[in-house]
Formats: C-alpha cells, structure tokens, sequence
C-alpha cells in the first residue's frame, strides 16, 4: 500500500454510489453539509472564543489582579498543556462511544469551566482553571475533523473543512466585539468587573448548544433518520472506495509514519502565529493607538473578517490550480511579513492595523488549508489518532507562544520581540511545506 494517498481527481457530480445520478449525488451533499455544518460552525465559534477571550480580560484583569505579563502568557498557554496530554485519548474515545455523547460532553463542561473563570483571584487559581478547560476542550477540533471523515469523503471534504474553520475569523469578528462591549458596559455592575461577567456569559451558550448537539447529531450514516437508505448506502461506498487508499488503519500506523511528524511540525509554527495573535491582538491594537475597550474589539474584528474572506478566495484559487504547496507556503509567509511590519510600523496606527489585517489574513488561511492535508493520509483508528497527534502536538503551540511572548514582553519591555520570534516560525512553516511531496499537497480535492 503506497505511504501517500492519491487524492480523488474525478470529476465532481460524477456518481459512484448505488445507481444514484451525478446531479442527485450533488444534491445528497448538499443535504448533508446543511445538516452538519451549521451546528459544527457555531460549536467551533464558542469554542474558540472561550479559548482567546482571555486576550480581552487581560486589558483589565491584569490590572485587578495585580498579574504580570508573565503570569497572563502562562496562565494563557498552560491550557495547552491540558489540551495536549488529554487530546489523543479523548479522540479514541470519541471513535469508540460516538460522537453525540462525547462532543456534548466535551462542549458542557469548558462551557462551564470558561463561566468559572470569573472566580480567578490568584496566579495559582488562573493557572488551575485555565489547564482544566484545556483537559475539558481536548478533543473538540480534531474530534469534529474525525466526525466529518465519517459522512464525507475526502474528495469532498476540503469544501466542508473550510466551511468549519470560517468559525475562527467568524469568533474574532464577533467576538471582539462583544468582548469590548461587556468589558465596558458590564464593568463594576452587581459588584463584578467587566471582564468576571465577560466570562460568565460567553460560557453559557457553550453549554447550550453542547446540549443541542446531545440531541441533533447522529453518531454514523446508519444513524441518520434524515437519509434515506439509498443516501445511506451512495455514502457509505463512496467513503469505502476512498479510504481504500490511505495508509493504515491502525493508532500505531498513526505514531509510525514520518509524515504525520512532519505535518506536525508544520501545524506547529503555524500556531504558534495563530496564538501569538489570538492571545496578544486586543494589546497589540491598543497599543497600535485605538483607545475605548469598545473600540479596541470593533478594530480588533477587522483583520478577523479579511482572514474570512481571504480563506474563501485562496481555497477556491488552491482548488482550481490544485497547488497546496504554493498556497499554503504563501498564506505563512503573508502572515510573517505582516506581523514583522505591524511591529516595525507600530507608531502608525493604520499601517500597524493594515499589516495586522495581512497577518492574520496570512496566518488563518494558511491554518485553513493546512488541514486539507491530514485528513486524506490515514484511515479508521489511525485517522482518529494521527488527526488528534497533530493537532495536540501543534497546540503545544499554544504554551509555548503566549508564555513566550508574555516573558519577552516583561524582560525587553516590549512585544516586538514576541512577534518578530512568531514571524519566523512562520516562515519556517512555509519552507517545510515546499519540501513536502508534491504528489501529496498538489492533486484537485473536488
């Protein structure tokens, strides 16, 4: 069986299930998309904004705290850690009880955990609650990848992926903000400080809708009542067909094959770009010259909303031209050159925004088509264990970028050093992803 998997070129609407017509297969994917992604977008916003809204709490918990910038970027990155060391056996038991009950399960408790950081009083209590919510949330992310391998085939899983991760730029956009605006509004009423009722009330539609997911998601296709047995059947081939060429299907197939390390490497530097700007943008727009903590989230928005735009274009372009490597290494490197400027021309507030848009643009989109990658190399128990080594491996990132940060920021008196530090691993991102095989990252994904 050959190492790299062959991605599917055929000709989209073309059919290969059980005597259904190209133009009825469009539309069962279609049904499909409307029935998972919706739900799995809104559920990957809450998640990821109730892991980067610290970035808006620190504007002024730092100050009612009495925390250095040291003790925020650990207690930011030592999620990570909990997110890390739980990741991979929470992805196997995803594969093993369904994804219904885990994902629920996964969604209730960091909703609840995210709500109880209002209750930070000490280092020791942030650093508590912020590894717990990394142990409650590990799993989410590449338990949701895993879960779409389950409906959809990869020829036309690279659609569905990027659809899901919209969900990054859409939390920034709406999250920023909204954080803003309960950080002002909310700030010393029923003797609680803007950034304790932030928290509280960016946790609870966490919960909610992890009790939604308990009722709406349907574990496999055979569980779906809204497919019909002929949908159930056309999908079950045309998975069956495409995962006869992945490599393994095995945990230990996952930890064995060189470029699942690789992959990881690369998910790694570009993390670190995500969370340098996750963690550090609503200081970094502060100090760019927006005053108002209001304003700070509304001009924090702006470069989330490019990021949106230019994830849609650049999949589009990448699909026609069927070149990842060149898309991918571009989109990196966009990203470090717009964070080396955005710290060069600090001074200027609109370059500073501008150049902080194309960072984030950069990185996001190189994020994007990143995980249009992994989720073709492996099969069964090997795809649920070698997607979630890669993402807890690169959401060491996550750690290492914020803490890093945070003590550069304390030792030199300024965040440059940081980004300028973040700005290479991502070019670095992109230099290893040109050696990548082409016969890989180069084939159409339908």
């Amino acid at each position: 069986m050959s190492n790299t998997r062959v991605l599917d070129s055929a000709v989209p609407g073309v059919s290969h299930g059980a005597g259904v017509r190209p133009q009825s297969e469009d539309t069962l994917y279609r049904k499909v998309f409307r029935k998972l992604i919706p739900l799995l977008f809104f559920s990957y916003v809450m998640s990821y904004l109730d892991r980067i809204n610290v970035g808006f709490a620190k504007l002024q918990m730092l100050n009612d705290l009495s925390f250095s910038e040291t003790v925020y970027g650990l207690g930011a990155g030592v999620f990570f850690l909990g997110y890390f060391l739980f990741e991979v056996p929470s992805n196997l038991v995803l594969h093993r009880v369904g994804a219904r009950v885990w994902i629920a399960r996964i969604m209730i408790t960091w909703g609840a955990l995210s709500a109880a950081m209002m209750f930070v009083k000490t280092p020791t209590s942030f650093y508590v609650l912020r590894f717990l919510l990394g142990v409650a949330e590990a799993g989410f992310f590449p338990g949701i990848v895993l879960y779409l391998t389950y409906f959809i085939p990869p020829s036309r899983l690279g659609k569905a992926l990027a659809l899901f991760f919209l969900a990054v730029p859409a939390a920034g956009v709406l999250g920023g903000p909204l954080s803003g605006w309960l950080l002002e509004s909310f700030h010393q009423v029923g003797s609680l400080q803007g950034w304790q009722w932030m928290f509280l009330i960016e946790g609870i539609p966490s919960v909610i809708l992890g009790i939604v997911v308990l009722v709406v998601l349907r574990d496999r296709i055979k569980d779906a009542h809204w497919l019909t047995e002929q949908e159930k059947s056309t999908l079950a081939a045309n998975i069956e067909r495409e995962s006869q060429r992945t490599i393994g299907a095995s945990v230990r197939d996952a930890f064995t094959q060189p470029l699942v390390w690789v992959l990881c490497l690369i998910e790694f530097c570009i993390g670190l770009g995500i969370y340098g700007m996750g963690f550090w943008m609503p200081t970094m727009v502060r100090e760019a010259g927006i005053t108002g903590l209001l304003n700070i989230g509304l001009f924090s928005a702006i470069p989330y909303g490019a990021a949106a735009i230019a994830m849609v274009y650049v999949a589009r372009l990448a699909d026609a031209r069927g070149d990842r490597k060149l898309f991918l290494a571009l989109a990196a490197l966009a990203g470090a050159v717009g964070l080396y400027l955005s710290m060069s021309h600090k001074d200027n507030t609109f370059f500073a925004i501008a150049a902080l848009t194309v960072a984030t643009a950069g990185i996001l989109t190189a994020f994007a088509q990143f995980w249009r990658l992994p989720t073709v190399l492996l099969s069964d128990r090997a795809a649920a264990a070698g997607i979630a080594i890669i993402s807890s491996v690169a959401n060491l990132s996550g750690f290492v970028s914020p803490y890093l940060v945070g003590w550069l920021r304390d030792t030199t008196g300024s965040g440059s050093a940081g980004m300028y530090m973040t700005a290479g691993s991502l070019v670095l991102a992109a230099v290893v992803t040109v050696l990548l095989p082409s016969r890989l990252v180069n084939e159409k994904v339908g």
